[in-house]
């Protein structure tokens, strides 16, 4: 594998855990998912530098190069959130690693809630990092805390063709057979918009139409 790059100030790790966690979402996704993870880990790095966050940079970037791991086709039916399928998929590969079961633990909470926003802000800085990554590409929350010369930097790296489009794509497809699993979160937006006759949980009918009297 080349060298890898730094961009804005930020390197990949140059770790043995690293560079086998590229090689293994580089074959496992496409063009789409490698270059959006990548980025992710950039723009997570840089918010945290922009406030001040201490973290572990191989663990946000692993956490990051794996967050959207369960849209795979693999896991589209397996009942479970994408999140969840992701975050477990990075628990055997550190595991294999034999890396400690408290950073484990650090990176399952960051991919399994990176699309439960208002909760990862407060938690570790890695869990926190890799929301903002996945908000600043995916959302443009925080665009202009970044300046056009990193993005500019990021994006000729790991360029981002037609990414609202194709992004919105691959959740539809990636959550689409498990409709189930959106019942309280974002993810539930994207079928009532591109999936016909999908209709969302909703949280008072369960209430009023669970099993007790009253």
């Amino acid at each position: 594998m080349p060298d890898e790059p730094t961009a804005a100030g930020i390197a990949v790790p140059d770790t043995a855990l690293a560079r086998d966690a590229t090689e293994l979402v580089r074959a496992a996704t496409d063009d789409l998912i490698y270059h959006h993870s990548r980025r992710v880990y950039w723009w997570g790095a840089l918010q945290g530098r922009n406030r001040g966050l201490s973290h572990d940079p191989e663990l946000l970037y692993v956490a990051a190069m794996f967050h959207d791991l369960g849209l795979g086709a693999e896991h589209r039916h397996s009942g479970r959130r994408f999140e969840v399928d992701g975050a477990d998929e990075a628990r055997r590969f550190l595991r294999r690693h034999a890396v400690p079961e408290d950073s484990i633990r650090r990176v399952w909470t960051a991919i399994a809630l990176h699309t439960t926003p208002g909760i990862p802000e407060y938690m570790e800085p890695e869990v926190a990092l890799v929301t903002a990554g996945v908000e600043y590409d995916v959302l443009g929350i925080g665009y202009h805390d970044i300046s056009a010369a990193d993005r500019a930097a990021i994006t000729a790296l790991h360029p981002r063709p037609d990414f609202k489009r194709r992004i919105l794509a691959a959740f539809t497809e990636g959550i689409e057979a498990k409709p189930e699993t959106t019942f309280g979160n974002v993810k539930a937006d994207v079928l009532d918009r591109f999936v016909p006759g999908f209709r969302r949980g909703n949280f008072v009918d369960v209430i009023e139409g669970s099993d007790w009297a009253e």
